[in-house]
């Protein structure tokens, strides 16, 4: 989306980081910015919490991807656009007299402080996995906190994301495989229940197991230490290259895709696999 401001784009210079007082000039300075595009544009003026959501969305989608392609000069520029939608809600909860940014900071500094008394208090944590480990009853006793473990999880988070946070959270507080090689076992069988409920051809039961069957699997990703979000969009993006691979020979070929056959796409789809070998190995 495009603001009524002109953004100044700028190719970060890694070699010269910025001073503790440049950084606070800097959120000063936008800050001011904001102050005055919310009374001088037409656009920024008129906009609303519901207004803003829709492309707060979409910007974060547009940083995950950045960060997935681990392109730093692309995480900087979509990072400045969330940080853009943090600061346009904090100034809308200022104008209605809720809250500011000055609140939106302490109330995060103090969630940090409080989840943190290995640091901030007496607690002793060797290492992550134990910060882990008391990190959800940390939470359950916070003032205005979650009052069971599972009530954090967003409602509105993507199936796949949602599914590993609830995983994540009930292990949290030791509702867990023992023995992580375990989870094979239940994805071969969650498996095995959905073949048998697709011979069946019953539509109901064969979503329901293969709902159990995902979740299985997001399961053994976590238990491994994988990001099962991650995997399945570089598998998109992979598929993506490749396809289009296929299509623009088809379209120097001046063959439709719709007239080739399956092998022709299969060759062309073996070589785009090829190719990104060789470029690995290059």
């Amino acid at each position: 989306m495009v603001f009524c401001s002109l953004i100044r784009t700028f190719a970060p210079n890694m070699e010269q980081m910025h001073t503790r007082e440049e950084k606070m000039e800097a959120f000063g300075r936008l800050l001011d910015v904001m102050d005055r595009l919310r009374v001088e544009c037409p656009w920024d003026r008129k906009q609303t919490n519901e207004s803003l959501r829709p492309n707060t969305i979409e910007e974060t989608y547009e940083l995950c991807d950045a960060l997935i392609r681990n392109d730093q000069q692309e995480i900087c520029k979509e990072l400045g656009d969330v940080l853009l939608h943090v600061v346009f809600y904090g100034k809308i909860g200022e104008e209605k007299q809720q809250f500011d940014i000055a609140d939106v900071c302490n109330k995060l500094c103090d969630k940090l402080i409080f989840r943190h008394p290995h640091v901030y208090g007496e607690a002793v944590a060797k290492d992550a996995e134990a910060v882990l480990e008391s990190w959800e009853q940390i939470k359950l006793k916070e003032k205005d906190g979650n009052k069971t473990v599972l009530s954090g999880v967003p409602a509105a988070l993507p199936s796949l994301i949602k599914a590993y946070r609830i995983q994540d959270k009930a292990r949290n507080v030791g509702f867990d495989w023992e023995d992580k090689q375990d989870v094979w076992k239940k994805v071969r069988e969650e498996l095995d229940e959905l073949e048998a409920e697709l011979r069946k051809e019953d539509k109901q039961r064969s979503t329901e197991e293969l709902g159990d069957f995902l979740f299985a699997v997001i399961n053994a990703a976590r238990l491994y230490k994988l990001n099962p979000d991650n995997a399945l969009e570089m598998t998109n993006q992979k598929f993506t290259r490749r396809f289009n691979y296929i299509e623009q020979h088809s379209i120097r070929a001046g063959k439709p895709l719709t007239e080739m056959t399956l092998e022709e796409m299969d060759q062309l789809w073996n070589e785009a696999k090829e190719q990104e070998r060789q470029t690995i190995k290059d």
